[in-house]
């Protein structure tokens, strides 16, 4: 079978006096058959190109599910009376959400469980579900939860009645996918936040539960370049309301004790500060990046906002990125070379948590009580599975209580993981965290896949992933670098990766790359690069650049068409990343972006074999941009490697919904990976 060839249909766009020729722009229209026709055409060839790979992939998805357990519980953490948790069982697809009613941890296994909400029943006959965000009230009687079964950002609030088991009459649309709903303290009302036409979250409303009476609008965010997000503070006694760009913030406070008082704001929004807030004691806690990069702790009083104090002296070592407030301990979460820790309030100073290994990620479980005598972190690496630990918040003890299991056997000690620096062109050191079997190496370079992404301030942290061990039992190596753009060294490791700083990130990658063969540890012919949307910008940049580094590109819902989606303002959130990548509106930030759009550069030479993936129903990365990308490639390019595209047609940004789903789709990458780079 042939690869599908895209009819070109000549169009120019013309700004700046500059002329783009973009002979594929037709595809953006999602209701011209020609278009669905294209990308089953595409999926068609897919099918074929894969079906040598049929018994690779299943052999790779088989053995992902032999790590799968026959049951899977989170570790219960405990709200007022009960203990809440979610668990998986090995022959479903979805989470079961439960609840034991408990005096103590000790006793759970005494309690009979009640389930309060089983995703796989939800989610009945259909393809695909997601369920993000879940609130309980204060007296924990009823459940909110956000639904949505498209692929989109547009979610549904659903109210459920714990003690009967039946839906409220209630039904919310049009929310927002995350940080969009919380309860009021009485539980007689629900703060949530819609999305405008281009799935911008940006309306704050308020829903007195039973009522038919409209929704009263409590905000609007009228600056197209922000975004409107809630959350409640730890003590749970304010709902803050936050007006986010990528370079400001602005903070209002809902008394969730008092619902229907008017929204109070802290500070008026001003270019280039960045600001939280949370609640302590009869204290406000303010993080804040003014005059201090990496953020600086302030307090101030509940009644008198501006006469603020700083909690902790502020030091340019260590990246503050929240605060963690109990009745009597204050905890604060950040990151300090290159790794995330947790460090304590004690007498103005700020104590690091220790941990034994070198490489390792941390974070704080949500949905704790505010008055708990324990705090419970996880913590896991690249080789250590997900362990959580509860911190007696008095002494400081820690003790493990929770384990994630792995089916079949694991011993860490079987594998090496280790915190790699390259160095940049400009002589910046950049990142890398590696695993491996011992023994990939015995015999010279080996099989490695490189990814990133850079994006947003993100952070890359080292993970464990008991789907990653069929393949490092063949010798494959994983690489993450933490090229610029991300967040893992600080501020200023995102602001050099951005705007007019973003080649940064393709360039550390590349030099990236060009260590790891330098090296030994692998070669340009066995050496794959993928990352996930703006991960997929990066890989698709660099095939570009540097394509020649790796033998197969795999670019993932992929951001290519940087140019085009930066320029249309009715494409959803494309006004909130101006700050991200720039505005083209502007002839600089135009010039800038094209020089590393992959849309805009790809050229008439030689590129690896590339896997490209997509959404029809994506609100991120419109389904046309890897689309148009790979008809370009196809046209272009020089070589017999192998090129495909594959369109999830009934999902989102983030494909399959059902974990086993998902393990096959990734199964089918990775045995094209292999088939490319591994030589059995």
């Amino acid at each position: 079978m042939k690869a599908p060839i895209a009819k070109r249909v000549p169009f120019t766009h013309n700004i700046h006096n500059d002329i783009r020729e973009d002979d594929y722009y037709w595809m953006k229209d999602k209701t011209n058959p020609e278009v669905v026709s294209y990308l089953e055409a595409e999926n068609e060839y897919f099918k074929e190109v894969m079906k040598p790979l049929e018994q690779k992939a299943n052999e790779i998805f088989e053995g992902m599910v032999a790590r799968v357990p026959e049951a899977e519980v989170k570790v219960p953490v405990q709200n007022g009376p009960y203990f809440y948790y979610s668990r998986e069982q090995k022959d479903k697809q979805y989470a079961i959400y439960a609840r034991k009613k408990a005096a103590s941890r000790e006793l759970l296994d005494q309690v009979k469980e009640e389930v309060i909400l089983d995703l796989n029943e939800l989610a009945g006959d259909d393809d695909y579900l997601s369920v993000t965000l879940q609130r309980l009230n204060k007296e924990q009687t009823k459940l909110a939860y956000l639904e949505n079964r498209d692929g989109s950002d547009r979610y549904t609030i659903y109210i459920k009645d714990l003690r009967t088991g039946e839906l409220l009459s209630d039904k919310i649309e049009n929310v927002y996918i995350y940080g969009s709903m919380e309860w009021s303290q009485c539980g007689k009302y629900i703060f949530y936040v819609t999305v405008d036409d281009m799935q911008r979250p940006y309306r704050l409303w308020r829903h007195e539960v039973g009522s038919t009476e409209s929704d009263e609008l409590l905000y609007e965010e009228q600056e197209v370049t922000f975004a409107l997000f809630i959350s409640k503070t730890k003590s749970g006694k304010y709902i803050t309301v936050h007006s986010s760009s990528t370079m400001t913030e602005e903070v209002r406070l809902i008394n969730a004790e008092q619902p229907l008082e008017p929204v109070k704001l802290v500070d008026e929004r001003r270019r280039g500060i960045k600001y939280d807030v949370d609640h302590w004691g009869d204290d406000l806690l303010i993080l804040t990046n003014e005059n201090a990069l990496n953020f600086k702790l302030l307090r101030c009083s509940e009644k008198n906002l501006s006469d603020r104090e700083e909690v902790t002296a502020y030091d340019e070592n260590r990246y503050l990125q929240a605060v963690y407030p109990t009745e009597n301990k204050l905890f604060v979460f950040g990151r300090e070379k290159g790794l995330t820790q947790i460090w304590v309030l004690e007498d103005k100073e700020l104590k690091q948590l220790g941990w034994d290994e070198p490489l390792y990620t941390l974070s704080i479980v949500g949905g704790q009580s505010y008055d708990a005598d324990e705090l419970l972190v996880e913590y896991e690496s690249l080789v250590t599975q997900d362990t959580t630990y509860s911190i007696h918040i008095e002494t400081g003890q820690k003790q493990v209580i929770h384990t994630a299991s792995v089916n079949g056997e694991y011993d860490a000690e079987q594998y090496c993981q280790h915190q790699l620096w390259a160095s940049a062109g400009d002589g910046t050191k950049v990142p890398l965290m590696m695993i491996y079997k011992k023994g990939a190496l015995d015999n010279g370079p080996a099989p490695l896949i490189l990814t990133g992404y850079g994006s947003y301030g993100a952070d890359s942290n080292p993970y464990f992933s008991a789907y990653r061990l069929p393949l490092l039992e063949k010798g494959v190596i994983f690489v993450t670098a933490q090229v610029r753009g991300g967040g893992e060294m600080g501020r200023h490791w995102y602001e050099e990766g951005k705007t007019h700083h973003k080649r940064n990130s393709f360039t550390d990658f590349i030099d990236a790359a060009r260590f790891l063969i330098d090296e030994g540890y692998t070669t340009a012919d066995k050496m794959a690069a993928r990352g996930g949307s703006a991960g997929g910008l990066l890989v698709g940049g660099v095939s570009n650049m540097a394509g020649d580094l790796f033998k197969v590109i795999v670019p993932e819902v992929p951001f290519v068409d940087v140019l085009t989606t930066m320029l249309d303002d009715t494409i959803p959130l494309t006004t909130l990343e101006w700050d991200e990548w720039g505005n083209p509106q502007n002839e600089q930030d135009y010039n800038y972006m094209k020089s590393y759009s992959p849309y805009d550069n790809v050229e008439e030479k030689e590129y690896p074999h590339m896997y490209i993936t997509t959404g029809l129903n994506d609100p991120r990365v419109a389904y046309w941009e890897p689309a148009k990308w790979t008809a370009r490639l196809r046209t272009m390019k020089t070589d017999n490697n192998t090129l495909v595209l594959k369109t999830n047609m009934g999902a989102g940004h983030f494909g399959a919904s059902g974990r086993f789903d998902h393990l096959k789709e990734a199964a089918e990458c990775y045995a094209f990976i292999l088939d490319k780079i591994l030589v059995e």
